[in-house]
């Protein structure tokens, strides 16, 4: 592992700038410091180790040059550079967030690019688009309160945005007061075609998911019910039959490309099939990627789009 438990302020800096400076009398001038004193995450330059999932071998490159593979995978590389550029915010601020909590402890590396272990990459994409993305946010990460948020990202909200971790993710290991529920200007997007979708699955898919998911076992369920919802109007939890199944886990078991998120319209059991009606893509938290598309041709940059989708969060340049 590279660098970590290095980004936490240092009382010493006060100090060191007022010798600099001469005129501050005291520790009370946090708004003299400079952004690299207060945030000293590793910058684009520093080279960390990445496990290549389809070679399953392990490279070192500059994080730059990750970010580039990051960024190519994440999002069509096609669409305007300020969106790419807000992703590239929060790819990067999710990769120093991860290797500040241990990288891929599994592979012993800082990064990894198998989309089920970090984010997806694709170092064919790449463009010049791409390129400018990243190297125009140079060092940006978005902080709240001083530390690294989690970065998190998905295709499309369904209208809006989850109000929570846990409505969206389940995720309650810690506080994430900057996610909120906001309207996903992606939405309306004229080529978005995750506005509806509709999809069907088999009662032993059905089955399986809920076993993995609660390790209850069932030969069939009878009916499927909506149980409960969150602000935003995701599912939280799922009814079948007498078995209650929490929404975030049962997407991913039954497969996050088919059962595209848990803003549902219509859930029901027909002819023995699981039927499932809904809009949007993905888990709803933080930042939509069709919604940055959507503000990014409306003229906003890339601290703009991050900062519209997370509330109260700063975008801050970090040197190692």
């Amino acid at each position: 592992m590279y660098f970590f438990r290095q980004h936490r302020r240092n009382i010493a800096c006060c100090a060191v700038a007022m010798l600099l400076t001469g005129i501050l009398a005291a520790c009370g001038m946090e708004d003299a410091r400079e952004d690299t004193a207060k945030y000293s995450w590793p910058d684009d330059n520093t080279v960390i180790s990445v496990y290549l999932h389809e070679t399953g071998e392990t490279a070192e490159m500059p994080l730059r040059e990750y970010l580039y593979g990051v960024v190519a995978g994440e999002m069509d590389v096609n669409w305007p550079v300020e969106a790419l550029a807000a992703q590239a915010i929060m790819a990067r601020t999710f990769t120093l967030e991860k290797m500040e909590d241990g990288g891929v402890p599994e592979r012993g590396t800082d990064a990894s690019t198998d989309i089920h272990e970090f984010q997806a990459y694709d170092a064919e994409k790449i463009n010049d688009s791409v390129k400018q993305a990243v190297d125009e946010t140079e060092n940006q990460v978005a902080v709240y309160d001083g530390e690294l948020i989690k970065a998190w990202f998905f295709a499309d909200g369904g209208g809006r945005t989850a109000a929570s971790a846990m409505e969206g993710l389940a995720y309650d290991k810690e506080k994430t007061p900057y996610i909120e529920s906001v309207e996903d200007p992606g939405f309306h997007h004229p080529d978005n075609p995750n506005r509806s979708w509709e999809t069907y699955f088999t009662m032993q898919e059905v089955t399986a998911a809920v076993e993995q998911v609660t390790g209850t076992k069932r030969e069939q369920f009878g009916k499927v019910t909506i149980a409960e919802q969150g602000e935003s109007g995701r599912v939280i939890t799922y009814n079948f039959d007498d078995v209650s199944v929490g929404a975030a886990a049962l997407r991913l078991a039954l497969g996050g490309e088919t059962m595209k998120s848990n803003m549902i319209e219509e859930i029901a059991i027909q002819d023995g099939r699981l039927m499932v009606k809904g809009r949007g893509y993905g888990h709803g938290v933080g930042m939509s990627q069709w919604g940055a598309r959507a503000l990014a041709e409306e003229g906003e940059d890339a601290e703009d789009i991050v900062e519209y989708f997370f509330d109260d969060v700063e975008i801050v340049r970090v040197q190692s």
